[in-house]
């Protein structure tokens, strides 16, 4: 006489479960907050890193952080190419490329934050340099969430590409106020 309701059917997953993308966005927080308080606390000593060959610390961090900016368009190319973005160019070897570019232009950052960090600490002097600050705590965020993302099974298809894209976005927005900056200001010797 009644007929039973009919099943409905549980949603289709949209992507990955709450926590897989929030718990790197916390952590990621963590740790810009974390690099931003120590800069904001720690007496600048005005020098941490000079490398044989340049004629000065902020030179170094300039040469640097141009060659994390090239390896960082590498990583773009890359993962356009991999996410098939370039057309029919998407050779086998663009996800090697794209760790080992990655790898590389975060080991070329590494030396510049110690030195941002241990020499100069947060600056607001200015507006340029006050969201150089920014920026900095920023990348090394966005990268801990990035790392923690990889391995996560079932996230979201726009979840590597927007933060890949912010990585990406930060890094630039870094290099322009400092090397760029310098470069204009200073010139492009060593």
């Amino acid at each position: 006489m009644f007929a039973p309701p009919p099943a409905v059917a549980p949603p289709a997953p949209t992507g990955a479960p709450p926590a897989s993308v929030v718990v790197p966005l916390l952590v990621g927080a963590a740790v810009a907050v974390a690099i931003g308080a120590y800069a904001r606390v720690h007496q600048p000593t005005g020098i941490a890193v000079n490398v044989a060959g340049f004629s000065s610390p902020q030179a170094v961090k300039v040469w640097l952080g141009s060659g994390a900016a090239f390896f960082a368009v590498v990583q773009l190319l890359t993962a356009l190419s991999m996410w098939g973005r370039l057309g029919g160019f998407s050779p086998s070897w663009a996800g090697g490329l794209h760790r080992w570019s990655g790898r590389i232009a975060f080991l070329l950052t590494v030396p510049v934050a110690v030195h941002c960090l241990y020499a100069l600490g947060f600056a607001d002097y200015d507006l340029r340099t006050l969201a150089h600050s920014l920026l900095g705590c920023l990348f090394f965020g966005v990268f801990t969430t990035k790392m923690l993302s990889l391995p996560k099974r079932g996230l979201a298809g726009w979840v590597l590409p927007v933060v890949g894209g912010v990585l990406f976005t930060v890094l630039m927005g870094i290099w322009v106020s400092s090397s760029l900056w310098y470069f204009t200001t200073f010139g492009v010797g060593t």
